[in-house]
């Protein structure tokens, strides 16, 4: 019996650790897409979506918009070539957080998670409507996001980050 319970205990200690793994689903998918300009370009790097007091920013590579059609989707690594950030804030959060020349005071940021893994998939195609018109599709794939603390989310449900278009 003595064993048994030996076992038992040394079973109980030495089981596998997630090592601080989170897996959530970030919801993003009724919400459009944000940036700064008043219309986006092909040097626009910045673009964001806005959740309440959540904030999920994408900064894309410089030059992976084009105003052409891709025949292959253009692929970039996160980090590396580009950042992706998941942040929470205290209150609610909204465009002026991120394009004002001096950001607000208000809301604070809670928590941040950095893009860790993944990549960025951009599919570009000509309007049907509009020749000089350019409407660019930014997919993510296989998002991994870490804080300072180590604690990591891992969401592959993060697929369709949305679609802006750019003009010659």
């Amino acid at each position: 019996m003595n064993r048994i319970l030996l076992i038992f205990i040394l079973c109980f200690f030495s089981s596998c650790d997630d090592g601080d793994l989170i897996i959530e689903t970030i919801d993003f998918n009724d919400t459009s897409i944000t940036f700064c300009e008043s219309t986006t370009t092909v040097n626009s790097t910045l673009f964001f979506k806005l959740n309440t007091a959540e904030a999920l920013i994408l900064e894309l590579q410089s030059g992976l918009l084009k105003n052409e059609v891709s025949a292959d989707t253009i692929k970039s690594a996160i980090p590396g070539q580009s950042l992706l950030t998941y942040r929470t804030f205290s209150d609610n959060v909204s465009k002026n957080y991120f394009c004002d020349a001096v950001p607000p005071i208000t809301p604070t940021v809670v928590e941040e998670f950095e893009g860790q893994g993944g990549e960025v998939f951009i599919t570009t195609v000509q309007s049907e409507n509009d020749t000089t018109i350019y409407e660019h599709k930014i997919e993510l794939s296989g998002i991994s996001l870490v804080n300072s603390e180590g604690l990591r989310i891992t969401d592959l449900i993060i697929n369709d980050f949305g679609t802006i278009t750019t003009k010659e």
